[in-house]
């Protein structure tokens, strides 16, 4: 997969209030440093490119296990009515490149997935379920989900291009 030209830092869940508000999900771990007010983001699609104009960040801050932003320019709720599941991306430059233990959410779909040092199928992608994330993986035929997080996942190999689980007894055969 080609490199995006932005990477996807938050989705719009609702307007908040009447003067403009936004409540976003985090598609961050960063977000005190990437919603800083003066900061742009822009409007993205699927492959992390532009769709529309930039907006500047006026004010931020967390609500609740959220945050909630305002942009320059945006006086009313009208203004932000139609940016339900609008997605906003930084350039990849202005942010922290990933450790070698990480992978932005764009990398996870093919890389492989391994158990006890035997690849077992390929990452298809990360499901955001109400109980926290999940790890979409193709084992043979089948597309299995399993909780993204320790101690199932043990390793994420960013070089290498491989997630490495210790599943409870069972799971991957489920």
């Amino acid at each position: 997969m080609a490199e995006s030209a932005y990477l996807a830092v938050a989705r719009v869940r609702k307007p908040h209030g009447l003067k403009g508000d936004v409540v976003v999900w985090l598609l961050t771990d960063d977000p005190e440093a990437v919603f800083q007010p003066g900061r742009q983001l822009v409007p993205i699609d699927d492959d992390g490119q532009p769709v529309d104009q930039p907006v500047t960040i006026e004010r931020s801050r967390r609500y609740q296990r959220q945050w909630l932003l305002k942009f320059e320019g945006v006086q009313d709720r009208p203004g932000v009515d139609g940016w339900r599941d609008r997605v906003f991306g930084v350039d990849a430059s202005e942010l922290r490149p990933p450790a070698d233990d990480e992978l932005y959410e764009h990398e996870v779909p093919g890389t492989d997935v391994v158990v006890k040092g035997e690849v077992v199928g390929t990452a298809l992608g990360l499901v955001q379920a109400p109980g926290g994330t999940l790890l979409e993986i193709e084992v043979g035929e089948r597309t299995l989900l399993v909780p993204f997080r320790r101690p199932i996942v043990k390793q994420v190999d960013r070089r290498r291009g491989m997630i490495e689980l210790d599943p409870p007894e069972g799971l991957l055969e489920l």
